[in-house]
């Protein structure tokens, strides 16, 4: 099994333009670099690298689920009959491919998988499940938990602290 490439090496400059970013990534490089406290050349070029390394996945707008009347939000834990490693990625690409699906993560100790789903209702919720759920053989077990109000939702990551830099605020 290959082991994972180490993390790339950031200083207190990629911290602080990682901590914007991942705030308000709206931000154009000129107002980005102003913030940042360097030029608009220094930004672009550092912002382009963070990307290049595979810091920076991607980025997207965070949408109102309840503004566009998807408000039906599910945390789903799935156990499957057989844990082959085949198995599992089998059930994984699925959920995956499904775009109801915003978070699948594999677990330990517990249910095999736990899936985020957003979904417009209840009706839309049962569709999926018999969709990804009932008809996979593999499926032993689904235990649902509905969401009656979300409280927080904070995408953003802890960032490490550069060695001799100061807070970057926000």
């Amino acid at each position: 099994m290959a082991s994972a490439a180490p993390p790339p090496q950031l200083d207190a400059l990629d911290l602080r333009l990682l901590d914007f970013l991942q705030h308000d990534a709206s931000l154009s490089n000129q107002a980005l670099a102003e913030r940042a406290h360097v030029s608009p050349a220094t930004c672009l070029r550092r912002v382009r690298r963070l990307v290049e390394l595979g810091v920076i996945e991607r980025t997207v707008a965070l949408l109102s689920p309840d503004r566009l009347g998807a408000g039906l939000t599910a945390v789903v834990e799935i156990t499957l009959d057989h844990q082959a490693a085949e198995k599992l990625a089998a059930f994984e690409d699925k959920a995956v491919a499904e775009a109801a699906v915003q978070q699948c993560y594999r677990t330990s100790s517990g249910p095999d998988f736990v899936l985020i789903v957003q979904v417009r209702d209840m009706a839309a919720y049962h569709t999926l499940v018999q969709r990804l759920f009932t008809t996979d053989v593999n499926v032993r077990n689904v235990k649902t938990y509905f969401s009656v109000k979300r409280s927080k939702f904070e995408p953003a990551i802890a960032l490490p602290s550069a060695p001799g830099a100061s807070s970057a605020g926000g």
